[in-house]
């Protein structure tokens, strides 16, 4: 652009500041909405991408392959020992282990166990990752049994300013163990699902409390990563896992382990977006879609409202054109005006809009949950291939449509062109596309809202108020000869109602998988879980028919092995007797199902859901032991003072295990995890369908006052032959409601389809009510008459002497 154009759109600018600032406003506004989803879709996508080699590296996963298992896909564990079974059959790969991260061991300082994030590593670790040392060298360290390396924070933490190299530092994971800090880590970044502030060795040989699970092909307790030059290689590799299986799993999974579990490898950057069983693997993927085609959409309402208002103003500068065709200048010249005029008002908007993404990043990351930062060394290219895009998709049809005026007749009328009844239908167009959009954007938003206040209100066949969840009895370092005196410490609290005890809880689902055989067809699997004496008490689930566990009938004790040939009574779920065959619980009650080891039936309770509401109902067997379960969850159902029952509980713990760390919450605390991602989501999403809705009534109230500045004459003759103050309001603000109506054409099929993708991720799902689409109609027409009213009013109060003055 030369200075005689800059000084023309300086003009054109300051001419008509109101235009201007809605111009530049609306595209700031999508372009900032545009920046912090797509720094979301950056953040969820670069998982593990800071590490130098990620394109080589693995983690193997343990696929479940049960035939009607509900537990059947892949999970990025493995059994401790797999990656030493896997170097003696293949010399030379490159691989290690990790047992552990987050809160996964303490540290105990003064008899007080700090709950950390330890994880115990190979040596090899740092062959497959690459962090970043402060002082020392990790893999010396490593190959020390007893070195540990800390990350810079948790070294200040745990130190201050001291120096903690050579320190001592008694660390527990299996067990306590003195260590040595040989070294300090780099603090891990925000995008890795590697969670570790302690680095330890691997022990050479399992541990009592695992050693029998170490080498157990079906048990996993860590995950195994290998680094491979190349896709190709990691195919060949893969193909290798069938026969590898046969030769190594075939005394712990039978004569064909590999049609019960294979072993496959997923690049690391993916496992991020894959989480374990893939149960939410394409909800979440599938929210990542959502939220950067929520900015790319937002972006584009922002583009139609300036070709919108650009195209409405044409008539404002005819003249001009006109007199710069009179003067020599050809369409190709204008065109090439016009468009730079569009950039630099693009570059003002886009350094507006990375102002106000900076700006709302912390109210952004607040809100979701997030720790979203602006990469200040992307800006620039950022900054530029935006001003092209916006440049080109908001120009270009204005610059065309200004270009085209015909000079003579321009300067022969007293009245500007405005682009005629085809340039109305054009605007009109973009309108209904501009709404059809912002009305999918509310509906959607609705149903995310109606969405996750379900799911955390929603039954989930236990009562959450008055009850506590501890985790910490699962504690590998507690036995089950330790687990009953804390158990009977906690019962003798006061306010406790009782405490039960089971391998699965509130956000914590830890079950077996059982085959139940059937005299013909094939048997049904279900979920195993252990109960101790009342777990049944605690969570007061309902009794759909029979009765639950008690010590009065021996046969419901199934703690002694020997006795299982003889028959056990269990508690099964609604779901177990529907796949079961059974047409009611109470014809369940007293069957005896199962050959190989007979169960009797004693009670059907309806369904517990301790997993995410992705996850589906699974047909579950309770079975019982008057003993503590091994890796029990404790319980507590209390009245009273939930604050004066954590202190008891805590002051109790203290005494009795102290050197495992207390871990205690509601069941609402429990289940969190699970809702995180999707409300996330919704703030998001939220955040965006509103700015979105926003930038589409700045955009709306432009033309609506562009066009009733164009309408006075029109509107003085109405009134001067009769009309009244109403018809005139109806007039104007019927023309721009007209589109808004017509735009739930596009919102509702796209919403509905979007929204039907979306919530069929969920096993606990609202149905699509109309009442979500009616409302949301219902508001876009409501903030459309709004935001026109105004300047429909203003218009019709205007005496026609005042609107007919010049003529």
């Amino acid at each position: 652009m030369n200075r005689f154009a800059l000084t023309s759109l300086y003009r054109s600018l300051t001419r008509h500041k109101l235009y201007a600032a809605l111009n530049i406003g609306g595209l700031a506004l999508g372009i900032a909405v545009f920046l912090v989803l797509g720094l979301y879709v950056r953040f969820e996508t670069s998982f593990e991408q800071w590490l130098p080699h990620h394109d080589e590296l693995y983690v193997v996963q343990t696929k479940l392959q049960i035939p009607g298992s509900p537990f059947n896909g892949a999970y990025p564990v493995t059994m401790p020992g797999l990656f030493e079974e896997m170097r003696q059959d293949f010399p030379g790969l490159v691989g290690t282990r990790i047992r552990g991260g987050k809160q996964g061991g303490s540290v105990i300082r003064e008899n007080d166990a700090i709950g950390a994030d330890v994880a115990q590593v190979d040596p090899s670790f740092f062959d497959v990752f690459d962090i970043p040392m402060v002082r020392c060298d990790g893999r010396r360290a490593l190959a020390d049994p007893s070195g540990a390396l800390l990350s810079r924070t948790e070294a200040r933490r745990l130190f201050g300013d001291a120096d903690p190299i050579g320190q001592n530092i008694t660390i527990s994971v299996d067990a306590p163990q003195v260590y040595r800090v040989a070294g300090i880590f780099e603090d891990l970044p925000t995008t890795t699902d590697l969670q570790a502030n302690i680095l330890i060795p691997m022990p050479r040989t399992p541990p009592p409390p695992v050693q029998w699970s170490w080498y157990k092909w079906g048990m996993v307790d860590g995950a195994t990563y290998l680094r491979l030059p190349d896709a190709a290689a990691a195919r060949t590799f893969e193909a290798k896992m069938p026969a590898f299986v046969r030769r190594h799993a075939g005394q712990d999974l039978g004569p064909d382990p590999a049609k019960v579990i294979a072993l496959s490898l997923l690049p690391l950057t993916r496992l991020h977006l894959q989480p374990p069983g893939g149960v939410q693997s394409s909800g979440r993927t599938l929210t990542i879609v959502t939220l950067g085609l929520v900015g790319v959409l937002t972006l584009l309402i922002a583009i139609i409202n300036y070709v919108n208002l650009a195209t409405a103003q044409s008539g404002l500068r005819a003249r001009e054109v006109a007199m710069r065709k009179v003067l020599g200048a050809d369409r190709r010249m204008l065109i090439r005006q016009f468009l730079g005029e569009a950039a630099a008002m693009a570059a003002v908007a886009s350094l507006l809009g990375m102002i106000l993404a900076e700006v709302s990043l912390p109210l952004v990351n607040a809100a979701g949950g997030l720790s979203l930062n602006f990469p200040y060394a992307l800006a620039l290219p950022l900054l530029v291939a935006l001003v092209l895009i916006i440049a080109l998709t908001a120009g270009f049809y204005p610059a065309v449509l200004l270009s085209r005026f015909p000079a003579a007749a321009v300067l022969a009328s007293a009245r500007a062109p405005g682009g005629g009844r085809n340039g109305t239908r054009s605007r009109e167009l973009l309108v209904v596309i501009q709404f059809g959009l912002a009305i999918a954007f509310m509906i959607g938003t609705v149903v995310l809202v109606a969405q996750t206040a379900h799911v955390r209100q929603s039954d989930l066949g236990f009562q959450r108020e008055g009850l506590l969840v501890i985790p910490s009895l699962a504690d590998k370092r507690i036995f089950p000869a330790q687990a009953r005196p804390i158990l009977d410490a906690l019962r003798r609290l006061p306010g406790v109602v009782s405490v039960g005890s089971s391998s699965s809880a509130p956000g914590m689902v830890n079950s077996s998988i059982d085959v139940i055989e059937r005299a013909s067809g094939p048997g049904v699997t279900v979920s195993n879980i252990p109960v101790g004496p009342d777990f049944f008490r605690t969570y007061a689930p309902r009794l759909l028919a029979g009765r639950v566990f008690d010590d009065a009938h021996g046969a419901d004790d199934s703690s002694d092995w020997t006795k299982w040939k003889n028959g056990r009574n269990v508690v099964v779920n609604r779901k177990a007797v529907e796949q079961l065959g059974f047409r009611a619980p109470e014809e369940a009650i007293g069957k005896t199902v199962g050959r190989s080891a007979p169960r009797t039936i004693i009670g059907v309770v309806d369904q517990l859901r301790f997993a995410s509401p992705r996850t589906a109902e699974t047909a579950t067997l309770y079975q019982y032991s008057r003993d503590v379960p091994t890796s029990a969850i404790a319980a507590i159902r209390y009245t009273g003072d939930s604050a004066a029952m954590l202190a008891r509980i805590r002051s109790t713990w203290q005494r009795l295990s102290p050197q495992v760390p207390l871990v205690v919450g509601t069941a609402d605390q429990q289940l969190a995890d699970f809702y995180k991602a999707d409300e996330q989501a919704v703030h998001l999403f939220g955040i965006g369908a509103g700015l979105a809705v926003l930038i589409g009534c700045v955009g709306l109230w432009g033309l609506a006052s562009f066009n009733t500045s164009r309408r006075v004459r029109e509107i003085g003759i109405r009134k001067t032959l009769g009309a009244s103050s109403a018809h005139i309001v109806r007039l104007l603000v019927g023309q721009f409601l007209r589109p808004v109506l017509i735009a739930n054409f596009i919102a509702w099929p796209l919403a509905y389809a979007a929204m039907r993708t979306w919530l069929a991720g969920f096993d606990d799902r609202i149905a699509l009510s109309p009442l979500f689409f009616a409302g949301a109609t219902l508001l876009a027409l409501t903030i459309a008459v709004l935001t026109v009213l105004g300047q429909a009013l203003r218009a019709s109060r205007a005496t026609p002497a005042w609107a007919l003055r010049h003529d």
